[in-house]
């Protein structure tokens, strides 16, 4: 082995003849190795940047698990449970459970003097995790809603703000319907942009006491509770135990409580997460494909214009399997080559996407503006090692070809 290893060094360090066949091949393979690697990094870490941007903003907005009544998901309408502070101490102190926060929702409507707009008035308190929200301000400021007294103010989202053309400290009448019209003025206090249409179209934030009293509910009713966990991948875990204690139980008002997950709410925003990862596994094998073949075809020249020296080992008293081995040895320098190449390349790529934002996206199509990047570091070892494995057990097949070189002739051949 050690022999084979000798020989197949002095082979790929040697720069030979500039004419010889096998170097234009030893080049193309190692390319093929290269960018095959390369754009399998960039695949995956676009994938994992992209999944991790929109669930985050999913979860902005919906945190993980929300507790609500059974016949606001039946009958998609809002109907209130109550939720009183030992029934959130008693969610508070399910392990896994990091935030409990309440919220009320509202329909109606918002009416500037030449434009109007249906928006979902989502009220909030002062528990309200806000970092999410506050980190997509453009404009002004979230303030610190009350559950307790009518703030008067709003966060609206660009979209419309753009639309009913409403700028920080705009006035901007309300209107909602039940029984009869209900209106209320409010300034705007914030301008917020996420580029998720699903929600920046409508969403208008305000304190929970303000639309507690929209719908004429008493100060312990509302439209739910919301549950944030400390790892995204137990969320269907804590939320089975919070469902043991919170599904079928009802509120003295006659409200039947149930736990569902951001999932489980928005299934198609996930569902369609879900299929960029079928997008992956076809780059993933194509890249791999073109690696393999690329070296399969680059060995097999190399193998037909080294006859004369196979023949000369063989004389020499050196076996096919050393020979062999001396030749995947060769193969795994090269692909060595191409895949610190591959690495180089592709993170390159991730950095300066991280760092710098080069490629940008239609932000209404897409819902970011510049392409989001993840890079994980076990993900890329993974993928080069299958790379590798893949590659080295393509090329065990071809390596036999030495084995059909006889020394009389191939010494002889040119």
């Amino acid at each position: 082995m050690n022999f084979s290893m000798f020989i197949a060094r002095r082979l790929f360090r040697g720069h030979g003849d500039a004419k010889n066949v096998s170097r234009p091949a030893v080049i193309i393979a190692t390319s093929g190795v290269a960018v095959g690697l390369a754009v399998m990094i960039v695949s995956l870490c676009v994938v994992l940047g992209f999944k991790q941007e929109i669930s985050s903003k999913v979860v902005g907005f919906g945190s993980h698990i929300q507790i609500q009544n059974y016949a606001s998901v039946a009958t998609n309408t809002s109907q209130p449970i109550a939720v009183t502070p030992s029934l959130m101490d008693e969610w508070r102190a399910v392990q896994g459970v990091r935030h409990v926060q309440r919220f009320c929702n509202k329909e109606g409507i918002l009416k500037t003097d030449n434009e109007f707009k249906g928006i979902l008035l989502h009220g909030v308190g002062p528990e309200f995790d806000a970092s999410f929200v506050k980190a997509s301000m453009d404009e002004g400021e979230f303030p610190l809603y009350s559950d307790s007294v009518a703030s008067g103010r709003i966060v609206i989202s660009r979209q419309v703000a753009d639309e009913l053309h409403l700028e920080v400290g705009s006035k901007v009448f309300a209107y909602f319907f039940e029984n009869t019209v209900r209106t209320r003025r409010f300034t705007v206090a914030g301008i917020y942009c996420t580029h998720l249409t699903e929600f920046d179209k409508a969403l208008v934030f305000t304190d929970l006491y303000t639309c507690n009293r929209l719908n004429g509910w008493t100060p312990e009713q509302y439209s739910g509770v919301e549950i944030g966990v400390d790892d995204f991948k137990r969320v269907d875990e804590v939320a089975r135990d919070l469902s043991k204690t919170v599904n079928r139980m009802t509120d003295n008002y006659g409200g039947s409580y149930v736990a569902m997950t951001i999932q489980e709410l928005y299934p198609q925003i996930f569902a369609w997460l879900d299929l960029l990862d079928v997008n992956v596994w076809v780059i993933l094998a194509l890249m791999v494909s073109v690696a393999g073949f690329t070296m399969i075809s680059g060995l097999l020249i190399i193998i037909l214009e080294r006859t004369n020296f196979i023949g000369v080992m063989k004389a020499l008293g050196a076996t096919n399997r050393s020979i062999r081995r001396m030749f995947l040895a060769f193969s795994l320098f090269v692909m060595g080559r191409g895949m610190l190449w591959g690495n180089i390349i592709g993170v390159g790529i991730m950095a300066l996407q991280h760092y710098a934002g080069v490629f940008t996206l239609d932000a209404s199509t897409y819902y970011v503006d510049t392409v989001p990047v993840l890079f994980h570091a076990g993900y890329v070892l993974a993928i080069n090692a299958a790379t590798l494995l893949i590659c080295v057990s393509a090329l065990i097949i071809p390596s036999f070809l030495v084995s059909r070189i006889h020394p009389a002739k191939s010494i002889r051949f040119e």
